[in-house]
């Protein structure tokens, strides 16, 4: 039986008061929602702003995310107990006490909601207070008698799906379109069993068993992944907050980011162009990789984004990376058979990381596949135009879309005869070189071992080697 009721927008900025780990998960929460923002910058910026312990910090973090991963859920859920949802803030503050009654076994139910009593009286939105407590405690009853209703599965299993997972209906219809209901559920499903933060040395400073000793000498707890110089670490706090970051000792990266970067082979001397760099982790792998020399040249459409770019190559001390404001859309004629390798991590609709990226999954919309599409297609085409005979053309996203990845490659091919797949797989890890198809890989959290989603492709212009 589905008993969910329509989502409302919400509205009406919380107002500021004294940080706790609930007001900052309920800020981090109504800047997503409400104001557009991304869910880790969100949170990390909420956190910046308080002085809390690591204690609460680590609530906060918690709280945030099981609202957010969570939100479609608690609405239904919510629903059979709120006749009209109210708006921001309120709305969040149900979604927060919710998310802990549902989810959070560690807190206790009473907590939960004396806490969300107390946030809508520190409002100034008394005239809430009784909704708030009623919908909680009704919520709680329910819940124990095993009377929420959800959707059912034989009735509409798209629906059903978006309730459990979270997921708009756009989004689960087009993993399902695209892989079988099944595995849409299983890309839907996915969490890592455990947070760990993906990180690597600077590798020019340091690599290997130096990186090891420096981690343990460090106290923290970590382990290699399957990408070269990839870790994870399990850490509290913000680990860009930290001293050795800050000094450009290590860098916060994902492996399946560092493969999009080592997929282009950067060697010492090369002239690369990394045409979508921003925050600029890609290249500042490739000019690890170059040792100093050559030159990588790192575009972003967006000037604030370039800042971004620009702040790693200081950061990590990168004297080779050239960062510009460029429309890569745009063919420069300057640029035409420059470059020995052309890296475009294309933007996508980033279903690669759903895992990570809970706001990804509310904000999918059916129509921006095409209009993304198409700007691939443009990026592919033009910057096609800048790699020297014999060069590389790589080609990457974070996306799991055939349309945005297998598709936009064979529709490139088709309309440049000149490329052909690369069949090159020293560049992969051994583990993964049996998947390389064409020049290209698809990977998948739910099946790589937590490895995020990117679909990469080599593509070589013939006319050199």
């Amino acid at each position: 039986m589905d008993r969910c009721p329509p989502r409302k927008p919400p509205a009406h900025p919380p107002e500021k008061r004294a940080m706790g780990a609930r007001k900052i998960a309920l800020d981090a929460l109504h800047d997503v929602v409400v104001g557009g923002a991304y869910a880790g910058q969100a949170i990390s910026r909420c956190l910046r702003a308080s002085r809390v312990s690591p204690e609460d910090s680590r609530l906060a973090t918690s709280l945030f995310y099981t609202a957010l991963e969570n939100q479609i859920k608690l609405d239904c859920a919510l629903g059979q107990f709120v006749k009209d949802m109210p708006e921001s803030p309120i709305r969040e503050v149900l979604h927060l006490a919710a998310a802990q009654i549902l989810f959070m076994d560690k807190i206790p139910d009473h907590a939960a909601v004396d806490e969300a009593v107390k946030q809508v009286r520190s409002l100034r939105r008394e005239q809430y207070a009784a909704l708030v407590n009623g919908a909680l405690r009704g919520l709680i009853r329910a819940r124990d008698a095993g009377e929420l209703k959800y959707p059912a599965r034989a009735g509409n299993p798209i629906r059903a799906l978006s309730v459990e997972y979270s997921a708009v209906e756009p989004l689960v219809k087009r993993l399902a379109d695209a892989f079988g209901m099944d595995e849409a559920e299983k890309i839907l499903a996915y969490r890592p069993g455990e947070r760990w933060e993906s990180i690597r040395p600077n590798l020019g400073r340091m690599r290997g068993e130096e990186f090891e000793r420096y981690l343990a000498g460090r106290g923290w707890q970590f382990r290699r992944g399957d990408v070269p110089e990839n870790y994870l670490v399990r850490r509290a706090g913000d680990l860009t907050r930290d001293s050795d970051f800050r000094d450009g000792l290590f860098t916060v990266q994902g492996a399946g980011s560092m493969l999009a970067a080592y997929a282009v082979e950067a060697k010492p001397g090369m002239t690369i162009l990394d045409a979508c760099a921003a925050p600029g982790g890609k290249s500042a792998l490739m000019c690890e990789l170059m040792q100093g020399t050559g030159r990588v040249y790192a575009y972003d459409v967006h000037e604030h984004r370039v800042e971004l770019i620009r702040a790693t190559g200081q950061r990590l001390k990168l004297y080779n990376l050239r960062p510009a404001v460029v429309d890569s859309t745009v063919f420069r004629p300057d640029r035409e058979r420059v470059m020995d390798a052309v890296l475009i991590d294309a933007p996508c609709t980033g279903l690669g990381v759903l895992a990570n990226k809970a706001d990804v999954k509310l904000r999918f919309r059916d129509d921006e596949v095409e209009e993304l599409a198409r700007i691939q297609a443009k990026l592919l085409d033009t910057c096609a135009r800048y790699v020297k005979l014999g060069g590389l053309l790589v080609y990457a996203t974070c996306t799991l879309l055939p349309e945005e990845n297998e598709r936009q490659v064979r529709a490139f091919l088709e309309r440049n005869a000149e490329y052909a797949p690369d069949p090159g797989d020293q560049w992969l890890p051994k583990t993964l070189r049996g998947r390389l198809n064409d020049g290209m890989i698809q990977l998948a959290s739910h099946r790589d071992g937590g490895i995020d989603g990117f679909f990469i492709a080599r593509l070589r212009r013939s006319g050199g080697r």
